[in-house]
């Protein structure tokens, strides 16, 4: 019974791990409030829609889920590279990047 769990993996494992992997995400977007931290988690959010894109398009059997993918993650790559950007000029400005402390965005 154990066997056929861990070495017979479907796609409800698949689709479980992505659901898993989205609701941690979604926990470090709300519960820390470090702009990195939140980021971070995005991009978990990101991976995780990716893997059920991936999980669907490999369950019916075409390729249309993983072209679809691919443009998720150059999308997330240049929201990425943008988003560190914005974190490094609000660092370099305030010295900190708490999430709660920045409240306007004045300089």
């Amino acid at each position: 019974m154990l066997n056929d769990v861990f070495f017979n993996v479907g796609y409800g494992h698949f689709l479980v791990l992505a659901g898993m992997l989205f609701v941690i995400g979604v926990a470090g977007v709300v519960v820390r409030r470090n702009a990195l931290i939140m980021m971070m988690s995005i991009e978990l959010m990101l991976n995780a829609a990716n893997m059920t894109l991936l999980t669907f398009s490999r369950m019916w059997g075409n390729g249309s889920g993983h072209a679809f993918a691919l443009i998720v993650i150059a999308v997330a790559a240049a929201e990425a590279a943008v988003g560190l950007a914005i974190v490094v000029a609000v660092f370099r400005g305030r010295r900190h990047i708490d999430v709660d402390r920045l409240n306007t965005l004045r300089s």
